[in-house]
């Protein structure tokens, strides 16, 4: 059952690599009430850099120095990140909802600070969006009641998606792409430790080419450790694989904001921390703005 949360923050960030720690840290500055969503290890690849020497006053640093450093940054100032990953969100006019695993949340704007993957598409992967692919088992998981599905996991967090599914579908194959070495307690979970080379299906999923073999279902859930952004937000503006954004960092939905190496070229640290901050302060203004002319009388 999808728990919501009643409250409306003010600002929502995805993600908590260095764009997303400083929208937060900026954020508070200006006494606005957010939400930061994030995964259970920030910022993997700052923590994996063996020596930073081009981020102004920490030269000859490490990367999971660094990375400490903004972590406590952010604990004294009495920020919470906030275990989850955001599968969708939807603009329903006056604000915005997430959506992550079994949790709604809501804000008046949101900044997206989700990072890039280097996981490439799959051969029909694009082309069946909606017709059998989803990114969002708890959105998209009830379509599927007594079918067979497969869950395509790059990450931890499938697992429990893969037991959500399980109560609801028929067989459930878990195809983990990471060193999974567990087991379900639920029959119908089916561990595959093949790759998947092709999804097929013309107008629907049929099946999946596997290493030498086919595999019939009616729906594959591919669970990343980052939601390509046009599949978390529709109508969302890319250019290049990359989010849209102008100088304000503002997205083409009101409200809406990104931060970091979502928005492209160069992936590089001070320029992510920069973007964050610029995202966290015109955020703030957009909520104040939109909280002062709720405010107004009507002509």
């Amino acid at each position: 059952m999808m728990e919501t949360n009643e409250k409306i923050y003010d600002a929502a960030i995805v993600g908590c690599g260095p764009a997303g720690l400083s929208a937060a840290v900026n954020l508070r500055v200006r006494n606005m009430d957010l939400i930061l969503l994030g995964a259970d290890f920030c910022s993997p690849k700052l923590y994996k850099a063996e020596n930073v020497d081009n981020y102004l006053g920490f030269y000859g640093i490490s990367g999971q120095e660094l990375r400490d450093h903004f972590l406590e940054h952010v604990r004294k100032m009495g920020i919470e990140i906030k275990n989850s990953k955001v599968d969708s969100i939807y603009s329903l006019g006056d604000y915005f909802t997430l959506i992550s695993r079994n949790t709604e949340y809501r804000a008046y704007s949101v900044i997206l600070a989700t990072g890039v993957s280097n996981e490439k598409f799959l051969p029909g992967e694009e082309k069946l969006l909606g017709s059998g692919v989803s990114y969002c088992a708890t959105c998209d998981g009830p379509l599927y009641r007594g079918k067979d599905v497969a869950v395509l996991a790059y990450t931890e967090e499938a697992i429990e998606e893969a037991e959500y599914l399980s109560e609801l579908a028929g067989n459930v194959f878990f195809i983990p792409q990471y060193g999974f070495n567990g087991k379900f307690a639920a029959d119908n979970i089916k561990i595959i430790n093949e790759r998947v080379q092709i999804i097929n299906g013309e107008y629907r999923v049929k099946s999946l080419t596997l290493e030498g073999r086919e595999l019939d279902i009616d729906g594959i859930f591919i669970l990343r450790e980052v939601t390509p952004p046009d599949r978390l937000l529709f109508g969302l503006e890319i250019d290049n694989k990359h989010i849209k954004v102008n100088e304000q960092m503002e997205t083409n939905i009101p409200g809406v904001f990104a931060a970091g190496d979502c928005t492209g070229l160069p992936y590089q640290l001070a320029r992510a921390v920069g973007q964050g901050q610029v995202a966290g302060l015109n955020a703030a203004s957009f909520v104040r703005k939109k909280k002062k002319e709720s405010q107004q009388p009507p002509d």
